[in-house]
């Protein structure tokens, strides 16, 4: 038996997996700790995040990742992840989410092969990594988008568009009350929800729009 206050990574995971009604099966809980275990491992190198305990790593970046993909629909098939940084929220869900395709963009070259190793060492065949700045790069258009805090949300928004199949969701996640969006031709405003974070995490909003099938 552990220390009195140890920290227990796997019964945290599979409790807040279990609370917002995702798998927890063995496989995912195992590949979910290794993303984490490996991110502690590489982030005091190279400055990856801010984030560098076990329990923090678990808690602020995994748990909210699967917090995030909990909001979206199950049958969504794909997302691209722009400015991705360490792999969050789209290498959690692409080991929550295997029959989706994950593509994640990331500008700064040491983050992007951080994601390399960690797709390689997960297995994760359903993802695909691209350096690069999401406005430079040949756009491919996915099911949806997620941006969290790369710019603000009128021109993340515009960045997205080209990333974007017609009637595909445009995700914007943050911290209540969540981000104030002007008017945006193409964006077509639906929803915004409102979710915690399991296991005493933070409270979070999610602003969805889709983008319109008219862009002339």
């Amino acid at each position: 038996m552990g220390a009195p206050g140890a920290f227990h990574g796997e019964r945290l995971l599979r409790e807040g997996l279990e609370a917002l009604g995702l798998p927890a099966d063995p496989d995912r809980v195992a590949r979910l700790l290794e993303l984490a275990a490996l991110l502690g491992r590489w982030a005091p190198r190279i400055n990856l995040t801010g984030h560098r305990t076990p329990e923090s790593i678990l808690r602020d970046l995994v748990l909210e990742a699967c917090a995030l993909t909990a909001q979206l629909p199950g049958d969504l098939g794909g997302l691209v992840d722009l400015g991705s940084g360490a792999g969050f929220p789209g290498l959690p869900m692409a080991i929550l989410r295997p029959d989706w395709r994950l593509t994640l963009i990331e500008p700064r070259r040491r983050r992007h092969h951080f994601q390399r190793a960690a797709v390689r060492e997960l297995g994760l065949a359903n993802t695909l990594l691209l350096e690069g700045r999401a406005e430079a790069l040949e756009a491919r258009e996915h099911p949806a988008a997620v941006a969290q805090a790369v710019g603000p949300p009128e021109q993340v928004l515009r960045w997205m568009l080209p990333w974007v199949e017609p009637r595909g969701l445009l995700l914007l996640p943050g911290s209540e009350p969540g981000p104030e969006i002007p008017e945006i031709k193409g964006v077509l405003p639906e929803i915004r929800v409102r979710y915690q974070v399991p296991c005493g995490g933070r409270r979070r909003t999610l602003w969805i729009a889709r983008k319109s099938c008219d862009m002339t």
